[in-house]
């Protein structure tokens, strides 16, 4: 279904091009006409128009539906459910070769006769575009991703907190997972954007890692080499899937910002993160950027309902800048810790670990989390997080300890000497309590 504030076929007038309206009236006055003679198939007229009012912003694979709605008899619609029904239960694809990777009027008249063809030759019960329509909504594809997915991919949550973090990123429209190192932040953000996709669709999710050059020029818009040795005026990461969103606004989009603090926000996304409020995602309360086209002067930008933004925020890491109100106002927040529980235990157990290293393991790092907790220094955003001493779903454990003790010398304690840097006694002693009874040794790979 598409939301009704999305059937417009046309932008409001401040970004709308001349002859936009024209053009759309255009269309659907040669489909009318093309329908009362015998040129269904040919009609050079038709051709014409579609690929001109497909050029028209904000009209995307709407325009099919638009048209299956004045004349269902002659006109297929090519929204979502349709198109997949068609590729799943038919031998016919979707030709993506016109304007703005949809089909070309004649692609689509050319469509039409298959799809007739298939009605008339083919086992199908189906005989019309209006069957067809009612039989792809009736029999909607299921989700190839789902929230139940999260879980047995190795999530520690509950059901009900991933239900919260989904729909918090659903509603609020942005959302930053913070935690301490280890806690699986980027892990969970990537499955929160499939099952709000319904699947591992990767041309649907943006991947963006902030760092301390990073800037608006990189994410948004800004002057780079075009690759024939000049500066053109290039659309970042941000702004291609803004465009992107807005082709497709009945599919969801999702942009991911991993360390989202370890850039400068508010000089990154520039006069973008105004737009970025849930309330404000719409052509109304669009502005105009700082770097403008020639051939786009005061053309205005907004962010599309439809695409979604998850931040990942380490919260430990003392050189990451504080990141602003204005910033936090704009996205709901969710905190993760360290999950050593029965869900954990579980999966170790199901990777070859033996119960009682697990318990021991699971001890040790409570205890660990504990000092750490409680030291004025440090404190609870510097615990360390469970995927340090969790298994990968590939992985099967053969010796235990010997994986332990491997991860304890080589990824635990450096970084509680680094914790401790002025007090390294504390950190060979925190060391030492976790290594307890675990009798490797790691230097000549032979037992102590």
């Amino acid at each position: 279904m598409v939301s009704n504030t999305n059937l417009w076929l046309f932008s409001y007038e401040k970004d709308r091009e001349a002859d936009d309206i024209d053009n759309l009236w255009e269309i659907f006055a040669q489909a009318i006409d093309l329908t009362n003679s015998e040129e269904m198939k040919t009609s050079s007229s038709f051709i014409a128009a579609n690929d001109i009012a497909a050029n028209v912003r904000q009209v995307g694979w709407r325009l099919t539906m638009g048209l299956f709605w004045i004349r269902p008899w002659h006109f297929v619609t090519l929204d979502e459910n349709t198109r997949e029904f068609v590729e799943k239960n038919s031998e016919i694809k979707i030709p993506l070769n016109g304007p703005k990777g949809k089909p070309s009027g004649k692609e689509y008249l050319e469509l039409i006769e298959f799809l007739k063809a298939w009605f008339k030759f083919s086992d199908t019960s189906l005989q019309s575009f209006p069957e067809l329509s009612l039989e792809a909504r009736n029999q909607l594809v299921p989700p190839d991703y789902t929230l139940n997915d999260i879980l047995k991919d190795g999530c520690f949550l509950s059901k009900n907190e991933v239900e919260v973090a989904l729909e918090r990123l659903e509603s609020k429209k942005n959302l930053i997972l913070q935690g301490p190192p280890g806690t699986g932040k980027t892990w969970l953000g990537k499955r929160l954007a499939y099952a709000l996709i319904q699947k591992e669709d990767q041309e649907r999710i943006r991947v963006i890692q902030f760092h301390p050059s990073l800037s608006y020029e990189d994410f948004v818009r800004g002057w780079r080499p075009d690759g024939e040795g000049r500066l053109a005026l290039i659309d970042g990461v941000f702004l291609q899937a803004v465009e992107a969103a807005k082709n497709e606004p009945d599919r969801p989009f999702v942009v991911i910002i991993e360390e989202i603090n370890r850039g400068n926000p508010a000089q990154i996304f520039g006069e973008i993160l105004t737009l970025l409020e849930k309330d404000k995602r719409n052509e109304k309360e669009a502005i105009e950027l700082a770097y403008q086209r020639k051939d786009q002067l005061h053309k205005r930008v907004y962010i599309p309902s439809n695409l979604h933004v998850v931040g990942t925020m380490n919260i430990a890491d003392r050189s990451l800048a504080l990141v602003d109100l204005a910033l936090r106002r704009r996205f709901a927040f969710i905190t993760l810790k360290p999950m050593l529980n029965e869900r954990w235990q579980n999966w170790c157990k199901k990777r070859g670990l033996d119960s009682a290293v697990i318990q021991k393991i699971r001890d040790r790092m409570t205890e660990l989390n504990d000092r750490i907790e409680k030291d004025r220094s440090l404190g609870r955003q510097f615990k360390i997080g469970h995927s340090y001493v969790t298994p990968t779903s590939r992985e099967k454990i053969g010796d235990a300890k010997w994986w332990f003790q491997n991860i304890v010398e080589t990824e635990i304690s450096p970084m509680l000497e680094e914790y401790w840097y002025a007090d390294p006694d504390q950190a060979n002693d925190a060391v030492k309590k976790l290594l307890e009874d675990f009798s490797w040794d790691l230097q000549f790979g032979i037992r102590t």
